[in-house]
């Protein structure tokens, strides 16, 4: 394997790749106290960039009362290490994760469920340099991480308590790196959820042009690579982020490097990828330079939603009754590089995080799909990520 350098997500050329999504697994270990499909957040977690390498302007993790949607009220900023960038809770919403971007560190944070506020609890080494994903196992007993600038994947296990413990598998991804010089210099995994059916991990690698397949097996604890192995993409995409239609048999990729969303056929029983048919995240009339970034289908799956570095926009498609997407419709940010966005727990608002503006904006998605600005833009510095925990008293 190709050991690269950390490198920055700069603007490229006219294309950006197409987004992608995760659902949420299954609670255990406790058993998770589900509080409903349409509940409303009470409390938003969001994360930053904070050194200068990173054009970072935030503090730690800024801790927010969620009074409606775009109504937030700042109540603390957690120090943390540098870069607290890509958030998790695990299935109890009782314990928060972190990565810290350019490091090599997972941070975990226990939640007051009465005042919001986060307690440090340890931290852990990912096991490769700059982590930019993790997520709980369905069990609760374990987090993965992915860590773009080594290659690698980590799974590390999770204590009772909430505490991280060394990871007890790693793995080197291997691959030929794609044509793009400075962004694809060896295999850089970029999200690792798991699919619907809480077995499947398939790992967008923006560097090598591929999409590694995973099972995931609870008993051992352990990612076992799958057949088939990997999914090749077209050259010079760079695959992003992956989202899973919740009924059929559809997932999305957001390839970040030629701002595309590209529909897949996923076979529920192997993992493996068929592709279908490619779609723009951008106008045909914008002519700057670009990258695609998230990726989130609405809970009902009528609508998927990619957000644009550079147009600065979220495009929002029309899901069919077969899964395919309609020409997406266009709708700015409110502010510069939305490298994140995501949806409140209702499904029906949508937080976009505008990096380079200081700003979360919030958009009311009508019953057209179409994003409608709601409520008051929220300041935060360098917003990367955006958490929400619908849990509001002690066990």
């Amino acid at each position: 394997m190709t050991v690269p350098t950390t490198s920055r997500r700069t603007a490229l050329t006219l294309a950006a790749g197409a987004a992608f999504a995760l659902t949420p697994a299954p609670a255990a270990f406790p058993a998770a106290r589900h509080t409903g499909p349409t509940t409303l957040p009470r409390f938003a977690y969001a994360g930053c960039y904070t050194t200068p390498e990173r054009n970072g302007h935030g503090k730690g993790i800024a801790v927010f009362r969620v009074d409606a949607p775009g109504r937030w009220h700042q109540i603390d900023v957690t120090d943390t290490l540098p870069n607290p960038s890509f958030l998790a809770l695990d299935h109890t919403q009782s314990y928060l994760y972190a990565v810290h971007g350019d490091l090599d560190q997972v941070s975990a944070f226990a939640i007051d469920h009465r005042t919001g506020r986060l307690t440090p609890v340890g931290t852990q080494l990912s096991q490769g340099t700059n982590p930019v994903h993790l997520t709980p196992t369905p069990d609760n007993r374990r987090i993965l991480v992915a860590n773009y600038a080594t290659g690698t994947l980590a799974v590390l296990p999770r204590a009772t308590d909430g505490r991280l413990r060394p990871a007890d598998q790693v793995i080197e991804l291997t691959g030929t790196p794609g044509p793009h010089r400075t962004q694809q210099t060896g295999p850089h995994p970029h999200h690792i959820p798991l699919a619907p059916d809480q077995r499947h991990v398939l790992v967008p690698d923006k560097g090598t042009d591929r999409i590694h397949h995973f099972t995931y097996d609870t008993a051992a604890g352990r990612l076992t690579p799958a057949t088939p192995a990997t999914t090749t993409v077209r050259s010079g995409a760079g695959p992003r982020h992956i989202a899973y239609h919740p009924h059929l048999p559809r997932a999305y990729v957001a390839d970040e490097l030629n701002s595309q969303v590209t529909t897949y056929t996923y076979d529920r029983t192997t993992g493996a990828l068929t592709p279908r048919a490619w779609l723009p995240t951008l106008p045909s009339t914008y002519t700057g330079d670009n990258t695609a970034a998230g990726i989130q289908l609405t809970p009902d799956a009528r609508f998927l939603f990619v957000s644009n570095r550079g147009h600065d926009s979220v495009a929002a498609y029309r899901v069919r009754d077969d899964g395919t997407l309609h020409t997406p419709r266009w709708t700015p940010t409110g502010g510069r590089q939305p490298r994140f966005f995501t949806l409140d727990p209702a499904g029906d608002t949508l937080y976009a995080a505008n990096q380079a503006s200081d700003t979360i904006v919030a958009f009311h998605i009508t019953p057209e799909g179409r994003l409608e600005p709601v409520g008051r833009t929220v300041s935060t510095g360098s917003p990367v990520c955006v958490v929400f925990s619908t849990r509001s008293r002690l066990p």
